[in-house]
């Protein structure tokens, strides 16, 4: 094992607030525990439940870092005990359970795959948490089939980009809202089918008209709010809606005959909270249908920005604006 540095450069954003809190620190470096891998972080993804966190709104769950981060790409330097399927050196990608923001994280082994071939470490940064959660939402919970309708609310943000290659991969037939003109035109290039721009038209109606008022088989939301009534009523029979995060009120009032009457399915989910365990299912599942995807350049995230780490109040004041379209990384290594 090569020798491993004492300390570690990390973001420390104490007792939380605005994006100015955020500032390069310095802490003792980590170390491996069983199953786990130490990796020398290159790039990290930027997610909405960091934004939260370093708010102070989205703790994190019993045992995991404080440190902000839940996704990276780099080499592995180190194994933990039992570790047998990496090996130092490798170049990997991995949903972190925090601590991502730092030029060294240890995660559990399972929880990384391998760098797609042909991909670079920036954009390799930008896949786990959005595959994790759109593979776990939308293909499991979701139930997505062939031949479906889907509406994917935020289509340009990292998650709604991922789950439109996602879904067309799957063979389904793809709306999106969106804010903006830019964007609609950044979701289209991708493979949306439809994309409704919610400053301009109501997409519950755009969504009763471009069906013939039948409605779509399954809808992903993280908006919340107003969104969840017309998202129900934007449904088909039988129709699923999967929701996995509440930018607006998670709190509404809703005529739930609704569900009753067409038979719907509300559901939805978080990914930090889930097990090793199951964390390892679903990075096993990714590898075997989605990393053969990305190897052959069907499908590729979408990079709107890197910034340096020391750059990371900038990376999240962008993220709170939503200008951005596709994902934002920060440049560790």
């Amino acid at each position: 094992m090569q020798a491993l540095p004492s300390t570690t450069r990390y973001i420390e954003h104490g007792q939380g607030g605005e994006p100015e809190v955020m500032h390069l620190a310095e802490a003792a470096c980590p170390r491996p525990g069983p199953g786990e891998i130490l990796i020398r972080v290159a790039f990290a993804g930027v997610n909405r439940p960091d934004v939260l966190q370093r708010s102070g709104k989205y703790p994190p769950p019993p045992g995991a870092s404080p440190w902000l981060g839940l996704e990276v790409s780099g080499e592995v330097v180190a194994r933990g005990e039992g570790v047998t399927r990496w090996n130092e050196g490798d170049a990997v990608c991995a949903l972190c359970n925090g601590g991502g923001y730092a030029a060294y994280v240890s995660v559990p082994a399972g929880q990384a795959l391998p760098i797609p071939r042909g991909m670079q470490p920036d954009a390799a940064a930008a896949l786990p948490e959005t595959m994790f959660t759109v593979w776990a939402n939308v293909i499991e919970r979701g139930r997505l089939q062939a031949g479906e309708r889907v509406l994917i609310h935020g289509g340009s943000s990292g998650i709604g980009m991922t789950a439109i290659q996602m879904a067309k991969a799957w063979g389904a037939i793809v709306w999106t809202t969106v804010g903006s003109a830019e964007k609609e035109q950044a979701v289209l290039r991708i493979g949306a089918d439809h994309a409704i721009n919610y400053r301009e038209k109501d997409f519950q109606a755009e969504v009763a008209r471009l069906t013939d008022k039948q409605g779509v088989d399954l809808i992903l939301d993280m908006v919340g709010g107003p969104y969840i009534e017309k998202n129900l009523r934007s449904l088909a029979l039988e129709g699923r809606l999967v929701q996995i995060a509440f930018l607006q009120t998670p709190r509404v009032e809703i005529d739930w005959t609704l569900l009753m009457l067409r038979r719907l399915t509300f559901t939805g989910s978080t990914l930090r909270a889930r097990s090793n365990a199951e964390k390892e299912r679903l990075a096993n599942a990714l590898q075997q249908h989605i990393w053969p995807r990305l190897e052959e350049g069907a499908m590729h995230p979408t990079l709107h920005a890197i910034f340096d780490l020391a750059d990371a109040p900038k990376a999240h004041a962008l993220m709170e604006s939503s200008a951005h379209i596709g994902k934002i990384v920060l440049r560790v290594g």
